[in-house]
């Protein structure tokens, strides 16, 4: 892995009506000619993601959306879209073109940052145009209840303003959970199980073992990596007990049986569903799936799309272990990427990936909207766990996640 994985970004999300300079702006804050400017409205279609460095906060993810004042059948799914980059966003950035000034459009996409409680930076585009003055940003203001930076994107003045305004309103809170890292110290050994099959990419990990290891390494503990074959030798061989036993759920039940019981074992699945979201909730909803009755639908969510082996986690193992487990068919059906679905009513239980391409806003917007329609969601790893029934071994490192069992 060699750059800092899009979910780990801080997310600034652009927004602002069409040709208000949206994506002229993103390619000077860039400095590159990334972002497509055309004096056509409604030139960006879709939200657009451009990662970069933006010192000294570091990693970020800039993301262009579509007009909010977009029309037409395909204008509204455009302005739908862009509204839902609010579900993800970190930082929100609100452009005002400085040619025509605050409308309506303008106070409603900020009335929707508020709601979200967003840190929001507000400018006005434009400012070199004729007709505009400094009146004109001192009335604006006024009307929208923010203060304003006066930016020209097309010749790129004001923008070290403007950064440093995005530095300045920047949620020093944005980062994730730790991953592993408040449950070791300097010195641990953590032994991760990494199994290699056809669904390991050829001469690589996939992203949760990845940034594991390096939270592990960044808090000065030592990362031991085996597969779940040499995992017993490698405890043998230790000159100290590890604090810490963490398998790829796949492995569960083989690692829970060679790792000794004085030891905590858990997954990376089950790390992420605390890392990205509210570990507790998806393991509440592990008592949904003792309710479960031939018949009932089931929504399997993941945050990617990858191609599925023969034997897919999410396509084949847990349909069949939940089968199984009801003793007759369930209707699944599956959504992947950033999209999740609208029907939700519709489910008795959702199962969600581990969610590492998601930013951890986006996870917990996920599950506020099950919470709120009383739907249980479980992950991948606390369901596995469940299944094969070691979830309360595998919560040992989480005991108010464990007290959701009682």
């Amino acid at each position: 892995m060699n750059s800092t994985p899009t979910a780990s970004r801080l997310h600034i999300a652009i927004f602002g009506r069409r040709n208000a300079g949206k994506s002229s702006l993103i390619n000077a804050i860039t400095n590159q000619d990334i972002a497509l400017v055309s004096s056509v409205a409604g030139t960006t279609t879709d939200p657009v993601f451009k990662a970069m460095e933006l010192l000294p906060i570091g990693p970020v993810v800039i993301i262009d959306t579509a007009g909010i004042d977009d029309v037409g059948e395909l204008g509204e799914l455009r302005v739908k879209k862009t509204y839902q980059v609010l579900n993800k966003t970190d930082l929100a950035v609100l452009i005002i073109d400085g040619e025509t000034g605050v409308t309506d459009y303008d106070m409603e996409v900020l009335a929707r940052i508020k709601e979200k409680k967003l840190p929001v930076v507000g400018i006005i585009n434009k400012k070199d145009i004729a007709g505009y003055t400094p009146g004109d940003k001192k009335k604006w203001e006024q009307q929208l209840g923010i203060s304003l930076l006066e930016v020209s994107a097309l010749n790129r003045e004001g923008i070290d303003d403007l950064k440093r305004e995005i530095i300045n309103k920047a949620p020093v809170d944005f980062s994730e959970i730790p991953i592993i890292s408040d449950l070791l110290n300097p010195g641990d050994f953590a032994v991760l199980v990494i199994p290699i099959d056809k669904a390991a990419p050829k001469g690589r990990l996939i992203l949760p073992q990845q940034q594991t290891i390096r939270d592990i390494l960044d808090h000065d503990a030592i990362a031991i990596v085996t597969k779940e074959y040499e995992l017993k030798e490698t405890l043998d061989n230790l000159s100290k007990k590890p604090r810490i036993v963490v398998t790829d759920s796949q492995a569960f039940l083989k690692v829970a049986a060679d790792t000794p019981k004085d030891v905590w074992m858990t997954s990376f699945s089950i790390l992420f569903a605390r890392h990205k979201g509210e570990l507790a909730q998806l393991v509440a909803g592990v008592k949904a799936i003792e309710d479960l009755k031939p018949g009932d639908r089931v929504l399997i969510s993941e945050a990617c799309t990858h191609h599925r082996q023969a034997d897919d986690i999410g396509k084949v193992k847990i349909p069949r272990w939940l089968r199984q487990m009801v003793g007759g068919d369930l209707h699944f059906e599956w959504s992947s990427g950033f999209t999740f679905p609208e029907n939700l009513l519709e489910f008795k239980l959702v199962v969600h990936c581990g969610a590492c391409m998601l930013n951890r806003r986006e996870m917990l917007y996920r599950l506020s909207i099950l919470k709120q329609k009383n739907i249980p969601v479980v992950n991948y790893g606390v369901l596995i766990a469940y299944v094969h029934g070691i979830l309360p071994r595998a919560l040992e490192p989480f005991p108010y996640a464990r007290m959701m069992l009682k």
